[in-house]
């Protein structure tokens, strides 16, 4: 498939992203199934139903589209053959890996919130929170990202290597910010002790010694007469 200059995007990326899924199908009104949940990565038109695929797509690219809490998600397994996604976070729905298409709306985290509530690792463009060190939430986010960096690509097996050292760097990042953290805690405790004050605590303490004591022999009672 063509590429879109340097950015390295395939044709039909934008157009997948921007396509509204889950409408009824204007040719099939009347029957089950109908919802346009099909998008042809040859044809790049719109949405379609399972019909329309057996009888204006079949020999064509078309990938499926599903949704998870009203929002577009499509398969690991169907877009990694065609799309590298490398650096978007993944997630488990319903037995199968998928990724979300867009970023989802969501208020901002700001860097100190998210340190404060345990948050570690964030969306390189909308700052959602992510479970694992990837760099972007959805392929949408990962578009923008190749916008303003260009330092990432959708061509397959084309950055992997990069990715996977871009992530072992967030890993570090994120472990020496905590052991950071640990240290600032630890420095701020003494701080608030004064001197005197560990030097009365530590003085106050009295030594420990063994408080037992060896018993004598025990000696009886005169018999009285």
């Amino acid at each position: 498939m063509k590429l879109q200059g340097e950015m390295m995007v395939p044709p039909w990326l934008e157009s997948l992203l921007s396509t509204a899924f889950f409408t009824i199908c204007p040719r099939h009104q009347d029957t089950p199934r109908n919802e346009c949940n099909m998008y042809c990565l040859d044809c790049m038109d719109d949405a379609f139903c399972f019909y329309c695929r057996s009888s204006r797509h079949k020999d064509h690219h078309v990938i499926q589209i599903r949704r998870s809490s009203y929002h577009d998600v499509v398969r690991v397994a169907e877009i990694q053959k065609v799309l590298d996604i490398s650096g978007v976070q993944t997630y488990v729905i319903n037995s199968a890996r998928v990724l979300f298409l867009n970023e989802r709306p969501q208020p901002k985290i700001s860097s100190s919130s998210s340190s404060s509530k345990g948050v570690s690792y964030l969306c390189e463009i909308c700052s959602r929170s992510l479970l694992d060190p990837f760099r972007f939430c959805s392929l949408g986010c990962k578009l923008v990202g190749i916008r303003k960096k260009g330092d990432t690509s959708f061509v397959v097996g084309s950055n992997k290597k990069n990715e996977e050292e871009a992530m072992k760097q967030r890993r570090e990042g994120i472990t020496a910010t905590r052991l950071a953290s640990k240290q600032q805690g630890d420095d701020e405790e003494l701080r608030e002790r004064s001197p005197q004050e560990m030097y009365t605590s530590s003085a106050s303490t009295p030594p420990h010694f063994n408080s037992r004591r060896r018993k004598g022999i025990p000696h009886r009672a005169p018999f009285a007469s």
